[in-house]
């Protein structure tokens, strides 16, 4: 599978905003306040999240996670409250406004993709809302997490299997085979359990094991 350039990979995390903001528009304010699948975050804490990371580059990041005594849980709270609205209305405006940002914490492009893709499960989910990820969009992130543990232990959570993609071009690792939709291993690598009923593969089992908790991850 071909590496996505930055401009490519730029354009998708602008398309994956666009989409959420899209489909958050018709979104009520009790679902706003829906738990989602961030523990301890509403749909509108993620969307403010999402705004944040947008708005944050690596200086200030730096400075905010000092602030926080490198506490990524202190640092991501402080900025998501920056970024709430008055009213769920007014953080979707605010997370409109950042949909064509090129500004991110690090270059690490996929992983900002990833960031979008995540979070936008970690709403659609318990909203019960449609996925329009293209599954291509996502094989980029999962080759991404396979390859590292960056915001997640996405790579730890894959090491010694093979991840397969049932709906685009991706194969990487060797061992016991996880086979899914590209977006159900982008969510699963990254510590979800939501989507692992859509995976399969004498992997699969092992996967689930090791990202096993009593509450889902925030990053």
């Amino acid at each position: 599978m071909r590496a996505w350039s930055k401009q490519e990979l730029l354009i998708a995390i602008a398309a994956e905003r666009a989409a959420l903001a899209e489909q958050l528009a018709e979104v009520d304010e009790v679902q706003w306040a829906t738990p989602s699948l961030c523990a301890g975050w509403t749909v509108e804490h993620v969307v403010a999240h999402l705004t944040a990371a947008a708005s944050i580059g690596p200086l200030r990041w730096l400075r905010s996670m000092s602030g926080a005594r490198f506490d990524d849980a202190v640092h991501n709270q402080r900025r998501l409250e920056e970024h709430l609205g008055p009213t769920p209305s007014g953080t979707l405006e605010r997370f409109r406004a950042v949909v064509d940002s090129r500004t991110a914490a690090s270059g690490h492009w996929p992983a900002w993709l990833g960031e979008v893709i995540v979070h936008g499960q970690d709403i659609r989910i318990p909203l019960g809302l449609p996925t329009p990820t293209p599954p291509d969009r996502a094989a980029q992130v999962a080759a991404f997490f396979a390859a590292r543990d960056f915001a997640v232990a996405s790579r730890s959570a894959v090491r010694g299997l093979r991840v397969e993609a049932s709906d685009a071009e991706l194969g990487v690792g060797d061992g016991p085979l996880v086979r899914g939709p590209a977006v159900a291993l982008v969510v699963s690598m990254a510590g979800r359990s939501a989507m692992l009923d859509r995976l399969e593969g004498d992997g699969a089992a092992m996967l689930a094991e090791r990202i096993a908790a009593p509450r889902e991850p925030r990053p």
